[in-house]
């Protein structure tokens, strides 16, 4: 395997880690002697004795610390000093890949300018291939870029000009004969081909190139949590919900008592069919809070209802019995959802899921993004007010929490749940 401009900043990388982590250790368990009253010599260092003394010492807190220091600080600069080393290095146009774009548009404009202006990734464009003429071409952008001629050329030009790689840039549709016969012919000689993929102009989703069964595929996403993330995100939330259903059992059995005595004739759990992860259904499970036909009484309260947009939320709802406003407004309500988020229908943290009523009052397909995700027990919305928000910043704020998802936004969202609950903010 030759090392090209593309690869060389990687081994140098992994190169410079494995020194580091060596010359770390070296330094720490040094210090650690010194700390100890034992001195060693700059030869000794350089030739570390395995002994019992090391050995004991690797365990040790200060050693282990000490380590930590060294590696962060030599790692940044280690990082640092190869990132200007490779960039030094492609800025004298050593071990640089040569490009040929075929087609010059929009798209290859952006993608030059991308090059150009990270001349770190090591390639150099060496002219493009265009239907147009040279003259034609480049009056279309404030660019010059050579021609080397028209697509007819481009045998020519693979033949007679060094070309490691080949960027397409024309449009799909009108040029598939084209661009099929580019692909095979550089297939035949080894030569890499890359097809700039945003044939859209999307702007939310990100575009992947995945493999289904050995095809390749193109994929548009919205959704920013990758497979192994969904993985950690479900292992946190089976986790912690199980591990906080036993402390709250007790709560739990007290909630049930007082429902069943201070509002008879219903059941205890209340359940309800939600959408949930792209749009499957399923049943959420709350602590009971209305009177028994609550369901039936709100066709006759439509006109009372306060909330803007296709939800229903009234702050003084007349079906809400005494106890339930109690556990409402301690969000206890909420609590049995967690059987949802073992299940796997819920998520500790997501957007809340909605009924089928409120879904199908959804006057514009964007609102459904909320889908992409599945829901959770709190969000944004939750630490923000609750019902005191209106609908448009509610959304507005699970779309922000969609986009912007990571593992660290879940724990602060969970962390800031707990003082907002003991508020009880727009809990109604």
């Amino acid at each position: 395997m030759t090392i090209d401009s593309r690869n060389i900043h990687i081994y140098i990388t992994k190169i410079s880690d494995i020194i580091i982590s060596v010359v770390s250790l070296s330094m720490s368990l040094w210090i650690y002697e010194l700390l100890h009253g034992q001195y060693i010599s700059l030869p000794d260092l350089l030739h570390i004795k395995i002994n019992m003394i090391n050995i004991i010492s690797l365990f040790s807190k200060d050693v282990i610390l000490i380590f930590s220091i060294f590696t962060c600080i030599l790692t940044f600069l280690g990082r640092f000093v190869t990132q200007k080393f490779v960039g030094w290095v492609h800025r004298q146009n050593r071990k640089l890949r040569n490009i040929l774009l075929i087609g010059w548009n929009k798209r290859a404009y952006d993608f030059t300018m991308r090059i150009l202006e990270k001349p770190q990734l090591g390639y150099r464009i060496i002219g493009f291939l265009d239907v147009f003429s040279e003259k034609e071409t480049n009056r279309r952008f404030d660019l010059y870029l050579e021609c080397l001629g028209t697509l007819a050329d481009f045998d020519y030009v693979i033949d007679h000009v060094g070309v490691d790689e080949v960027v397409v840039s024309l449009p799909i549709r009108s040029f598939y004969e084209h661009i099929s016969y580019l692909i095979e012919h550089c297939e035949t000689q080894g030569i890499e081909v890359h097809l700039l993929s945003n044939f859209f102009e999307m702007k939310i989703a990100r575009s992947q190139i995945d493999e289904f069964d050995g095809i390749p595929v193109l994929t548009f996403k919205t959704n920013p949590i990758s497979i192994w993330q969904s993985y950690v995100k479900r292992s946190f939330d089976l986790i912690v919900a199980s591990m906080i259903m036993i402390p709250l059992a007790p709560i739990y059995l007290l909630a049930a008592i007082l429902i069943k005595l201070l509002s008879p004739g219903g059941p205890i759990f209340f359940v309800q069919t939600r959408i949930g992860y792209n749009r499957h259904h399923f049943k959420m499970i709350k602590f009971r809070t209305m009177v028994p036909n609550a369901a039936q009484l709100q066709k006759r309260l439509e006109n009372l209802n306060e909330a803007q947009g296709p939800v229903f939320k009234i702050k003084d709802d007349p079906r809400i019995t005494p106890i339930g406003r109690f556990l409402r407004q301690t969000s206890i309500d909420e609590l049995p959802q967690l059987f949802n988020v073992i299940k796997g229908d819920m998520s500790l943290v997501g957007p809340r899921p909605l009924p089928l009523r409120d879904v199908a009052r959804f006057e514009e397909s964007w609102l459904k993004r909320r889908f992409s995700v599945k829901p959770g027990i709190t969000c944004l919305w939750q630490i923000n007010g609750r019902s005191n928000s209106d609908f448009d910043a509610w959304i507005k704020q699970d779309l922000e929490y969609i986009d912007n998802w990571s593992f660290g936004l879940d724990l602060k969202i969970l962390v800031k749940t707990i003082p907002s609950v003991f508020r009880g903010s727009g809990a109604y």
